[in-house]
C-alpha cells in the first residue's frame, strides 16, 4: 500500500503549520525543490483532503474569551449522534468528541464569562437525551496547540 504522504509532503505541512501564509516560493527555496513541485504536492494534499483549509492561530484570551471549559456528556437511549449534532451548534463550542469510557462525549468550549458558561451548561442539560453533564472549568492552560502535532 502506497503511503498517503512522503517526507517532502511532511516538510511542506510543517511549513504551513508554522505559517499558513508562507509562499510556495519560500517553501521551495527552504526545501531545495522547484516551486512547481510544491504547488503540485499541495494540490494533491488538498484533493486527498489532507489539507482541509488554511487558517490562523488565535489567542482567544486576548479576544476576551477568558473562560475555557471541558464538559463530559452522558447520553441516553442511543441518541448520541443527534445530541452531538446539537452540541456542535451551540455558541462557544470549539470541539465535540465522541469518546470511549464512562462518558459518551467531551465538549470543549470558550466563553467570555462564567455567566456565559452557566448559560451554556443549562442549555446542554436541556437537550433531549442528555442524561448528565459534568463541566470542568479550566484554571490554567498549560499547553494548547492543535496545529503542532508530531509531523
Amino acid at each position: 500500500m502506497e503511503p498517503v504522504v512522503d517526507e517532502l509532503d511532511i516538510k511542506i505541512l510543517r511549513e504551513f503549520v508554522e505559517d499558513s501564509r508562507v509562499t510556495y516560493r519560500r517553501i521551495a527555496k527552504k526545501l531545495g525543490v522547484a516551486p512547481g513541485t510544491i504547488l503540485s504536492r499541495i494540490r494533491k494534499m488538498e484533493e486527498k483532503g489532507i489539507i482541509k483549509k488554511y487558517t490562523v492561530s488565535i489567542d482567544y484570551q486576548k479576544l476576551g474569551y477568558t473562560v475555557t471549559s471541558v464538559t463530559e456528556i452522558t447520553v441516553s437511549k442511543g441518541k448520541l449522534v443527534e445530541v452531538e449534532q446539537k452540541l456542535a451548534e451551540l455558541p462557544g463550542v470549539c470541539a465535540v468528541y465522541d469518546v470511549t469510557g464512562d462518558v459518551d462525549a467531551i465538549v470543549i468550549g470558550r466563553f467570555r464569562s462564567p455567566s456565559e458558561l452557566s448559560k451554556f451548561t443549562k442549555k446542554v442539560l436541556s437537550i433531549p437525551n442528555v442524561e448528565r453533564a459534568n463541566t470542568h472549568f479550566v484554571l490554567t492552560i498549560v499547553k494548547e496547540d492543535f496545529f503542532n502535532i508530531a509531523l
